[in-house]
């Protein structure tokens, strides 16, 4: 029974790289959009721009 149960974690673990792997490979020059995790403003409290493309938090990412 255990076995059966790492075997569909390592699936469905499978399934989710091979489907992020598809979207870099499908998605023009393999960018993903508004990548700034610092712009999002629940977890940059403080204020402070993006760390990728300098973007202040009430600004939109220009990391093109």
């Amino acid at each position: 029974m255990n076995i059966a149960v790492i075997f569909i974690a390592i699936g469905l673990l499978a399934l989710g790289f091979a489907g992020i792997a598809i979207k870099i490979l499908v998605k023009k020059e393999g960018k993903f959009a508004g990548t700034c995790a610092s712009n999002n403003p629940f977890l940059n409290k403080d204020g402070e721009a993006c760390g990728l493309c300098g973007a202040k938090p009430e600004e939109k990412c220009n990391n093109d």
